[in-house]
Formats: structure tokens, sequence, C-alpha cells
């Protein structure tokens, strides 16, 4: 069920490609054009790990990705190396939405994010003759090494939500698939799970060993959160609004270039990436803009909102 989910998703984007290919000066001839449309019917076209095939990962977090048609596969389709989700934990269940209003029985961490993730490691690591034992090998075909972020965005009361999402994490622990940390040493894997939102730094930082990790603020990492590490929070968000201000001229002013690069320079000294959220959507050229300045001062995830125009500006315009 779960491939067929991508494969709806992914076909838009095969589709255009063969359109593109066809676009170039000299037209494809008709018997050409014949092989590579029936190329899905051979064996000889196909392998294993091919469910990502040709999807190259890009440094965008998909923000809010419950949102999208198909969470999880539209962002993979992409390319996104980042997703979020929002949980509730209610009646026992984790529940996944932007709001308790938007909530279902069937939309939760398990339905949209732990089996979907668990069923593409599963495909991109088979059983195999060619291999002398288990491979941990990431959501993307062209770069098997590439970690999937997973943010835990906590809605509910955190001392309570955090040790469900740990426990509802079992099936990706199990296959080992978890990134992990014993002491100050940093296993990488295929997932590496960030907790954010009401996630209790408690319940993560001085735990050891331990398979998730802490959504550090950004902002205070130099006075208030001056004793967070690399090993609690691989990545530091904060909020562009609310630190950096109004943003009017696709440009920004040097009190807010200054406060950027001293953000990002105080994270990347101790070893941790940079997210920003809440950049500006509109206008356009203003949403774009922040998200080339927001790159070329080295912030390491861009926060999207559209994917499909991140992602085209990324591979044409960026």
């Amino acid at each position: 069920m779960f491939t067929m989910l991508f494969t709806l998703v992914a076909s838009a984007f095969y589709n255009a490609g063969l359109t593109a290919a066809q676009g170039y000066n000299a037209p494809l001839s008709h018997p050409l054009q014949s092989i590579l449309s029936h190329a899905h019917n051979s064996s000889l076209y196909s392998y294993p790990t091919d469910l990502t095939q040709g999807i190259v990962p890009i440094a965008i977090h998909s923000h809010n990705d419950y949102w999208r048609t198909v969470p999880f596969y539209s962002a993979v389709s992409v390319g996104a190396i980042s997703v979020e989700a929002d949980v509730w934990l209610i009646n026992g269940t984790l529940h996944v939405g932007h709001e308790l209003s938007a909530l279902t029985s069937a939309r939760t961490f398990q339905s949209l994010y732990i089996g979907p993730i668990l069923d593409t490691l599963r495909r991109q690591n088979p059983n195999s003759s060619f291999v002398s034992g288990p491979t941990r090998n990431g959501v993307y075909d062209t770069a098997s090494g590439q970690t999937l972020y997973l943010f835990v965005d906590v809605k509910t009361d955190g001392a309570t939500t955090w040790p469900a999402v740990i426990q509802a994490l079992q099936p990706l622990r199990s296959a080992g698939y978890l990134t992990k940390v014993n002491g100050t040493t940093v296993s990488a894997g295929p997932v590496t799970v960030i907790g954010t939102g009401n996630t209790p730094l408690n319940q993560v930082q001085g735990v050891s060993p331990r398979d998730y990790f802490y959504d550090a603020p950004l902002a205070t990492l130099n006075s208030t959160f001056s004793n967070i590490t690399a090993s609690v929070s691989p990545i530091a968000s904060t909020d562009f609004a609310a630190q950096i201000g109004d943003v009017r001229n696709e440009t920004l002013s040097a009190q807010q270039q200054t406060l950027l690069a001293a953000q990002i320079k105080t994270a990347h000294d101790k070893g941790i990436k940079v997210r920003y959220w809440d950049q500006p959507g509109w206008p356009i050229g203003t949403r774009n803009a922040i998200w080339r300045i927001l790159w070329d001062a080295g912030a390491d995830l861009i926060n999207v909102d559209d994917l499909e125009a991140a992602a085209e500006f990324w591979q044409n315009r960026g």
C-alpha cells in the first residue's frame, strides 16, 4: 500500500522527465520512444532499491508535512531530507495534525510516518545474496548515506507524550535504522529523530544511550542554552520573523544580516546545524530571496511549505 501511494506521487515527476527528455533540439525517434515508454515491463530496467530511483536529496525541510497530499511520500518525491509531524497523545494514541479539529482516528504517527518510513527503508535494504549482512541504507537511492530528519513536534503535555513517541519508534529501533548516541559518540543511521515543540529537554539531555535528539532554540545557544552540544541537538531552530523581523525589499538590513550571521556562527561553532521557520511565504519573490539569503548565509535546512516550488527553485534557479 505504501509503495502504491509513492508511485502515484512520483508518476507526475517521471512523466515530466520524459517530456523534458523529448524537448531537446532533436526529437526522439518513435522506436526509442517506444523502448522508453515500455521499459517498466522489463526486469532489465528495475532493481531492488529503485523505489527512490533518480531522486536527488536536497536540504529542505517539509514544514507541516502532514498537510501534504501524501505525507512523507510527497516530501520524498522531491528529495526533502527532513519532514515534520505534529503529534497529539489522546487516549494512548499519537494522532497527527495541526490542531485538534484536524485529527482523525486514521491519521496517526504510526500510519503516516513510522509505517511508511519503515516500508521505504526495508525496500532500500533488501535481503540480497550480494551483501554479506544487514545494510543501513537511507531512503534515497542516489545517496544511501543521507539521513532523514524526522522532527516530532509534541503538541500535548511533553512529560507524558514524549515517552509515547519513544515507544512508537520501536519498529525503526528494532530494525537498526535510528541514529544513536552513546555518551558523546553519535552513530548515524537512516533516520534521525528530533523532538521539538513541547519535547522536554530533561528527557533527552543526559540520557545515554538514546536514539532521539532535541531541537535546540537557536537564538539562545549563546546564553540560556549554551550547554547544548551537537550530541543533544544536531539541529537548532528559531522563528525567522521573531528573530530577524520584517522583510520588504527581498534583502536584509545590515543589522539583520549581522544577527543572522552571528546566530549561524554560534551553532556551527558547536557543530550544530541551523533551521529557520516562519519565513515570508508571500510575495513569492521575497520568499525565494529569503531562501537564497539563508542558504548563502549557511543555514543547513531551508524550511519550506511549497515543496514543488522549492525543488524547482533549488534545481533550476536557486
